[in-house]
């Protein structure tokens, strides 16, 4: 049985989006589902990891900004509204030994009574701010997953977690890069404004059309590079530390939640 198509979800309410993603009908990006709803990055990881890479978010918080932290066991994430974690994302990468396993359309088999599932703010949740400020999201527009890169900005580490941040880049007309950084400062659970902007070089992204994760972006003539924070981040960090097992969402492959962007914005003012 053939699954929706991109551009047909993307037009569903919440509830139809999550019920494909649940049945495996949808394995898709997400980028543009549900506007206005808070978009998250997935991390799990079990017991000996859990605890550092808590602290390891809270300390860095721009790449990875903790909106919601299951109990231990618990797939269920009632704080971000009717979610299961094992079903509710369109893909999954399964790592083990810091060595990417594959990636499934579900985790129920893999999810066990250690494991803590760490939902992270993601930059597809301003791209709606955005876009109502008069600044095009191309990759949206064109069907592509926003390009990502590792760079050389270093973390601060906590136990076995340590490495550089990820950044999704999208290319912003040079007279709109002010508001763009305007607009996503009002976002920091979901990164924020943006790191850097112009030459990736400076932050060690050397060649924009070979992204680490993500497909390569079309720029027009007076478009300018926008780096933000990345929730790939925790990825990047978890193949050093290596532990048995860790899952994460597929780059591209978001948690769509019911929470709204200014429930999100409440929240992390509190």
């Amino acid at each position: 049985m053939t699954g929706p198509n991109y551009d047909s979800l993307r037009a569903q309410p919440i509830e139809a989006i999550r019920g494909q993603i649940r049945s495996n009908r949808y394995q898709g990006q997400t980028a543009g589902f549900a506007p206005g709803n808070l978009q998250a990055n997935l991390a799990i990881l079990g017991d000996g990891y859990a605890d550092d890479f808590h602290e390891f978010c809270k300390i860095n918080a721009q790449p990875c900004p903790l909106v919601g932290v299951s109990r231990r066991g618990d797939p269920r994430m009632e704080m971000l509204g009717d979610i299961d974690i094992r079903t509710d994302i369109p893909s999954y990468n399964i790592y083990r030994n810091g060595g990417l396993d594959g990636s499934v359309p579900d985790i129920s088999d893999l999810w066990t009574d250690d494991m803590v599932a760490f939902a992270l703010g993601c930059s597809f949740t301003f791209e709606g701010a955005l876009a109502a400020a008069g600044i095009r999201m191309k990759h949206i527009e064109q069907n592509r997953t926003v390009p990502m890169y590792r760079t050389n900005i270093a973390l601060t580490p906590v136990g076995p977690f340590s490495g550089g941040m990820v950044v999704s880049m999208r290319p912003i007309p040079r007279d709109q890069v002010d508001l763009a950084i305007a607009v996503t400062s009002d976002y920091p659970h979901a990164h924020g404004a943006p790191v850097h902007s112009g030459d990736g070089a400076a932050i060690g992204v050397h060649d924009l059309d070979s992204p680490d994760w993500g497909e390569k972006a079309l720029f027009d003539p007076d478009d300018v590079p926008v780096f933000w924070a990345c929730g790939v981040t925790p990825q990047n960090v978890l193949t050093e530390a290596r532990p048995p097992i860790c899952i994460t969402h597929t780059p591209g492959r978001m948690l769509v939640t019911d929470i709204t962007e200014d429930e999100a914005k409440a929240r992390a003012a509190a």
